[in-house]
C-alpha cells in the first residue's frame, strides 16, 4: 500500500545538472529518514546521500559538494540535486524511506522506489 516514486532522471553531459525527485504515497503516518542509494555496472550499491526528518544530512565522499539532498515533509518527497555530474555518478539511482503506516504506527520499515536510470556521457 505505500509506494515510492522517483523522477527525473535522464542523460545528461558531463558538468550539467538533474534533479531527483521521489515521492511517498499510500496509508503512511510518517516518513522518517529517507536517502538516495546508487548501482553502477559492475559496483556494490552504495548510499549516495541521506536525510533525517530533522533535515541532518550525510554525503558519500565522492559526492560531497556536488550534490545536494532535501526534503518536504509536508509532501513526503525527498529530492537529489546533482551538479557538475560526472561519467562515474552514472547508475540506477533509488529512493530509499523508512516509513511507520497507519496499521502501525509505532514501527517503520524500509521501503524503496522502483529506480531511475542517470547516464552522464558526452
Amino acid at each position: 500500500q505505500v509506494q515510492l516514486v522517483e523522477s527525473g532522471g535522464g542523460l545528461v553531459q558531463p558538468g550539467g545538472s538533474l534533479r531527483l525527485s521521489c515521492a511517498a504515497s499510500g496509508s503512511i503516518f510518517r516518513v522518517y529518514a529517507m536517502g538516495w542509494y546508487r548501482q553502477a555496472p559492475g559496483k556494490q550499491r552504495e548510499s549516495v546521500a541521506t536525510i533525517t526528518r530533522d533535515g541532518i544530512t550525510t554525503y558519500a565522499g565522492s559526492v560531497k559538494g556536488r550534490f545536494t539532498i532535501s526534503r518536504d515533509n509536508t509532501k513526503n518527497t525527498v529530492y537529489l540535486q546533482m551538479n557538475s555530474l560526472k561519467p562515474e555518478d552514472t547508475a540506477v539511482y533509488y529512493c530509499n524511506a523508512n516509513i511507520a503506516t497507519m496499521k502501525a504506527t509505532y514501527s517503520s520499515q524500509a521501503y524503496w522506489g522502483q529506480g531511475t536510470q542517470v547516464t552522464v556521457s558526452s
